[in-house]
């Protein structure tokens, strides 16, 4: 099985949100899309089959409100299709956002929020990513569920830049 990772752009904006409310149940709007790509072109990006559909994305983005001092990028979303996880896909998505926001921005660290009942993205984000947990935000899914926020420090943009094995 083929799998290719590149940019999103608006024309992947529908699959994406197809891929968002068949995985996750935390879903937006499609302005929101919108509001993503057009604002931080750089940070999103899709995997693709050898058919060219789309089987998962990360949506991301930087912070708005952060201390010119603290640049720090956020996952919004990540979502791989049921019949393509175990292969690495959400692995590959984060990293390729994890080195744009860092290349492009100059990104300290990326941070995440988690159910934290998603042991399968726990365990992602935590043995397979080094992310680390850094808050608990109470209720922060509309349906009342607590959030594990999450932080990964990145590597410099000239150690990204570097580094040939992305």
């Amino acid at each position: 099985m083929s799998i290719s990772i590149r940019l999103a752009t608006i024309s992947d904006l529908h699959a994406m949100q197809n891929a968002n409310l068949s995985c996750l149940p935390e879903n937006y709007q499609m302005k929101y899309y919108f509001y993503h790509l057009l604002t931080w072109p750089q940070l999103s990006f899709i995997a693709i089959d050898q058919n060219n559909n789309l089987v998962g994305y990360v949506l991301a983005k930087m912070e708005e409100d952060a201390n010119p001092n603290d640049q720090h990028g956020h996952i919004t979303s990540l979502a791989v299709l049921r019949s393509h996880r175990k292969l690495g896909i959400a692995t590959k998505l984060m990293k390729q956002a994890e080195r744009a926001m860092a290349v492009n921005f100059e990104a300290l660290y990326v941070s995440l929020h988690v159910r934290v009942t998603n042991r399968a993205a726990l365990t992602l984000y935590k043995d397979t990513l080094n992310f680390e947990k850094s808050a608990v935000e109470k209720k922060y899914y509309a349906d009342g569920e607590d959030a594990f926020g999450m932080k990964k420090m990145l590597k410099s943009r000239n150690e990204y830049i570097s580094d040939e094995s992305l």
